[in-house]
Parts: structure tokens; sequence; C-alpha cells
């Protein structure tokens, strides 16, 4: 029984994941460890109460190294001597600037959330990583963050997001090139543009699809897969009119 944790789980994509999670065999998921800022939310209060104790809710302010380092502590002890298998940066923040560069006025807070934080929090987790038996490190990323992708998002009014995001991509492959000799694998996974407060109404997917992709990356990657940079596959989007392609190939850096 593998232990799970992931980031920004009271909404959107990390909330789909606690469900999609807590929706498998307990002889392939045991643990999992829900992580979020507040730690009120009712939909993720549900998904607890119907675990049968699986699902447990810790809080955590990613952007806090004490908050992430008291969660360190706490689920430690939820663990009872065991290490964590499974660790999921999901928490993130996107910006909309529709004057580009020239309106970007947030560059330090949203570089703080989606690469300082994932950073903070990977260092914080590590020696429980260690102690797992798949030390298996998952940062969600995104196409928007991808040079070979730029022209193909030239309109999308996220600078910082993007900047933010390809800054990621490669903490990915630093934490990768250096840990692969204790036998960590750490993959960046872009889950696609889904329907969430992040992504909009308008999006490709049901935030519950690019959960359920995300899993089954998760659940079959390893060290063939170290340091690399993965999209989802949904059969149907392999090929499809518009920008998005949702193939299961490497992604451009």
């Amino acid at each position: 029984m593998a232990s799970y944790l992931v980031t920004g789980s009271s909404r959107g994509l990390g909330l789909a994941l606690i469900s999609r999670l807590a929706s498998l065999p307990a002889a392939d998921v045991g643990k999992i460890i829900a992580t979020a800022r507040q730690d009120n939310s009712p939909q993720l209060k549900e998904i607890v109460d119907a675990s049968s104790g699986r699902v447990e809710i810790v809080k955590l302010d990613v952007t806090n190294k004490l908050s992430v380092q008291e969660a360190a502590n706490l689920v430690e002890g939820k663990l009872h001597g065991k290490g964590l298998d499974y660790l999921v940066n999901n928490a993130g923040l996107m910006d909309r600037s529709p004057d580009g560069l020239a309106g970007m006025d947030n560059l330090d807070d949203i570089f703080h959330t989606n690469v300082t934080s994932v950073h903070n929090v990977t260092q914080a987790f590590l020696p429980l990583l260690r102690k797992g038996k798949k030390k298996i490190v998952i940062n969600i990323s995104t196409t928007l963050g991808s040079f070979a992708k730029a022209e193909i998002y030239r309109q999308s009014p996220t600078p910082a997001y993007k900047i933010t995001k390809a800054a990621l991509n490669m903490l990915t492959v630093q934490y990768a090139q250096q840990y692969e000799p204790d036998g960590f694998t750490f993959l960046a996974v872009t889950p696609g543009w889904l329907r969430t407060d992040l992504g909009s109404s308008r999006a490709d997917l049901p935030v519950e699809t690019g959960a359920e992709k995300v899993v089954d990356i998760l659940q079959q990657t390893g060290p063939h897969q170290n340091g690399k940079f993965v999209n989802i596959h949904v059969p149907g989007w392999e090929n499809p009119l518009g920008n998005n392609q949702y193939d299961g190939q490497e992604v451009g850096w």
C-alpha cells in the first residue's frame, strides 16, 4: 500500500487528485495526505469522511517555510515510522496580464509559490521520501512553460505563469540529476487545460479527466522517466485542431 501526499488539495486539480486516489483499491493506495493552506474545504472533508481513515488533511501553506516544516513533522507521525512513496507538488498560482510584461507586477509572488515553495516542500519531505519504497516526486507543470511551444502560446496573457513554470521544469531536472543515484524519480507533468477556477469553464477537459490521467502517470512511472517532462494521454486528443494535444508523449523543453 503506497502513501501519497498532494499539495493544494482544497480545490481544482488537487481536490480531484485526492478524490481519484481515494477511489482506488486500498491494496494499491494506502495513506493519502491532503494538504492545503486552509483545512476547511467542505468537498475535501466529504472525501475524508468517506475514506475510512485513508485520507487525512494536514494544514500546509507552501509559501511559509515554518508551515512546511510543521506539516512534514505531522506527516511523519501519521505515517507511523513508514516512508512517503509519492509527493505531488500541485499548489500553484496563475497570473493574468492583458498588457503583457508591462502589466506584470506580481512575478515575485508567483515565482515564490510556483518555484521556491516547490523546492521548500520537496526539501522538507526528502527524509520521508528516502524511507519510502517508490521515491517519486511529480511537479505539476504546463505546456505554457515550454520554450519549444512558446510561439503557440504567444497570445496567452500569463507571462509570470509561463516564466515560473519554465523555472519549475529546470528545478525538476536539477532534482532529478542530483537524486538519481539515490533511487528517486522526479518528473514534470502537464495535466492539460482543465475546467477549474484556474483553467476556466472554457478549458478542454473536465478536471476529473486530468486527475485520472495524472494518477495513471504516477502509478506507471519510475526511474526510466526521471527528469522528463510528460503530457497526459487522453484518447481522441492526440491530434485535435487547436493548440493542445494530449498524446502521452514527452513535451519539448
